[in-house]
């Protein structure tokens, strides 16, 4: 099954994330959970840091720093119910505004 890929990901995304941010583990999160909701009608899938790492082959920690990362540059968004929870993640483009709007 294709996924619809946005070009700003490997134009933009990659290089800021992975070259200027140094954390090419928060690239390979963005990019996995990209394809996790693709496979759902859902604005968010819920997926555990356990499970993120064992399929992205990254540690925990890294999973954990990378959520963080995203998280702070407003590339991811987060919910919980709880506090023990699982989060629900849903990924932020924020670059689709600007772009409609005609800005850089």
């Amino acid at each position: 099954m294709a996924i619809p890929f946005d070009p700003h990901f490997i134009d933009i995304l990659m290089p800021d994330l992975v070259g200027h941010d140094r954390s090419p583990a928060a690239f390979l999160v963005y990019l996995y959970l990209w394809r996790r909701l693709s496979l759902t009608s859902r604005g968010s899938v819920q997926v555990s840091y356990a499970t993120m790492a064992l399929e992205t082959g990254l540690s925990k920690p890294s999973v954990q720093r990378a959520v963080t990362h995203l998280k702070r540059r407003g590339l991811l968004s987060v919910k919980t119910e709880s506090a023990t929870s699982v989060p629900y993640y849903a990924v932020q483009r924020p670059w689709v505004g600007r772009l409609k709007a005609g800005a850089p």
